[in-house]
């Protein structure tokens, strides 16, 4: 099958008429204006521009036959290493999307993640990549009757200063909405978060919030799930309704959020068919104890929780409460059906 291709680059090197364009400022400028198609907020580059360097290139390319977009910004400057670019990526084919799940979550999907702010339909992966997934109306169902969606990946660089307020999240939500007309999808428009936040790292430790305090949060059940007073119990929120993953993640410790005596109980949901591997054996495919499934805008959805063996007060009964209350309330926040708990 013969595919298109169509690649457009912007090199550093601007020819320009006349002195004006010639000046470093004016052809930096030139290429901000010009990087993803025209798509990114100037100041949100410039926030990410490491100190004493200067965008040097933006590349972007669409590739029709795989349902792909992708642009690349890379750095110049004195001391400033390879690893110095800003790579954004979005995918409509159901089989990349599976590719990058099993990356992200390789075993049984407790692997590190973060949430991004307000109802950002995405998660921060374990690399500190900005994840996005969001349906696609213009393109229709896939050969199983589910619908389409896109797939946006934001992965900085290690010397890309992620602590820029706002930068990181303003860059990936435009090129998001770009991409999505790009390749078609006709997904509705993602707004950015209202604050100016630094970008979190996915091996950050959840903002925790006392149990008390959770009634306004993703995690609010844990206000119902009878814990024993004298834990000192917080919650650390890794998740929003529209991310097709996050976590709930309960910790007995001080005041800072810092366990006292490692007692931590911690629960996942996904959302997705591709999401069904991790909670079912390998040989068989049957669902592991301690799971739950439901389904969810037509596709799989699954459940599952982890925890200290030994915690004073809470005893397999109340593990397996909580695991109830977490899960109903997300198959009732979400909209779910079919929910089935795993023994």
């Amino acid at each position: 099958m013969r595919r298109w291709v169509k690649v457009s680059v912007v090199a550093a090197a601007v020819l320009g008429v006349g002195g004006y364009l010639a000046a470093p400022s004016a052809q930096e400028w030139l290429l901000v204006r010009q990087a993803c198609d025209g798509a990114l907020p100037r100041d949100a580059v410039k926030g990410l521009t490491p100190e004493d360097a200067d965008l040097e290139s933006a590349e972007s390319k669409r590739t029709e036959a795989l349902g792909s977009y992708s642009c690349t910004l890379t750095f110049e400057g004195e001391g400033i290493s390879r690893d110095r670019t800003v790579a954004l990526s979005a995918y409509t084919r159901r089989d990349d999307q599976d590719r990058a799940f099993m990356a992200i979550f390789p075993q049984e999907g407790f692997d590190s993640q973060a949430a991004l702010p307000g109802d950002l339909p995405g998660f921060i992966d374990q690399y500190d990549a900005i994840r996005f997934v969001v349906p696609c109306p213009d393109l229709g169902k896939d050969g199983q009757g589910r619908g389409r969606k896109l797939m946006v990946r934001a992965s900085l660089g290690r010397e890309i200063p992620t602590e820029a307020p706002g930068a990181a999240y303003r860059t990936a939500v435009a090129f998001a909405n770009s991409a999505s007309d790009k390749v078609g999808c006709g997904a509705e428009t993602i707004e950015p978060p209202k604050k100016d936040l630094p970008l979190t790292g996915a091996a950050d430790d959840l903002p925790t919030v006392p149990v008390a305090e959770a009634a306004d949060t993703a995690c609010a059940w844990v206000s119902r799930a009878g814990l024993p007073e004298s834990g000192d119990w917080r919650i650390g929120v890794g998740a929003n309704s529209a991310a097709p993953t996050g976590r709930c993640e309960l910790t007995s410790g001080n005041d800072d959020g810092s366990p006292r005596d490692g007692s931590v109980l911690t629960f996942v949901s996904w959302y997705g068919d591709w999401s069904s591997r991790l909670t079912a054996y390998d040989n068989d495919g049957r669902p592991r104890p301690g799971t739950a499934s439901a389904r969810c805008d037509g596709e799989a959805a699954n459940y599952a929780f982890a925890g200290s063996p030994d915690i004073p007060g809470v005893g397999a009964a109340a593990k397996e409460r909580m695991f109830e209350e977490f899960t109903r309330d997300e198959v009732r926040r979400r909209g779910c059906s079919d929910l089935r708990f795993h023994s």
